[in-house]
């Protein structure tokens, strides 16, 4: 299972015609997207030429006056991942749809910086861990053993670092919880 916003998604378990899915899970994203009047020349699926290779899946679509995405890249292959983010985008679709949550909530939960891969790969480097680790227990272990030691408390103390640190470790939070 994966646990993405409080929700708990099936681990998806493709083992052949692994384009034709994407492609499938593509046309899905749309048609979920297509509930919320945003017609295929306002989103953006881009797909990768081999969906069984290690790559991150996103969508891109524009939504009440705001450019929304959603990535994900913690399976080990692309069309894992985008199953994961349709699966993301319809369980959150229908709770706007049923007024569960509002339409400011469901833009806030996807706005996205270009630049959050970069960042999370730098958060990870400044907790010490590799750039692919999703362990949350580990990095957190490694986040409280920096954060003890950089405490502007202690001998080493360095208030900046320590800032940095507690802002990696919250960013990571955020991609894993």
């Amino acid at each position: 299972m994966v646990k993405i916003n409080g929700n708990e998604i099936r681990e998806p378990n493709f083992t052949n015609s692994f384009d034709r899915r994407a492609v499938q899970v593509q046309n899905h994203i749309i048609a979920t997207l297509g509930k919320l009047g945003i017609s295929r020349d306002y989103a953006d699926v881009p797909m990768q030429k081999l969906a069984q290779k290690k790559a991150p899946a996103s969508v891109s679509w524009y939504y009440e006056g705001r450019n929304l995405k959603y990535t994900y890249s913690l399976l080990p292959k692309f069309v894992d991942n985008l199953y994961i983010i349709d699966k993301v985008l319809e369980l959150e679709v229908a709770k706007l749809l049923k007024g569960e949550i509002t339409t400011d909530q469901f833009s806030r939960a996807f706005s996205e910086d270009d630049d959050l891969p970069d960042q999370l790969l730098e958060a990870r480097r400044t907790l010490g861990v590799e750039e692919g680790e999703t362990d949350f227990e580990k990095i957190t272990k490694n986040y409280k053993s920096l954060a003890k030691r950089y405490h502007p408390d202690m001998s080493e103390g360095d208030h900046n670092k320590f800032q940095k640190i507690n802002a990696a470790h919250k960013l990571i939070k955020k991609e894993l919880m």
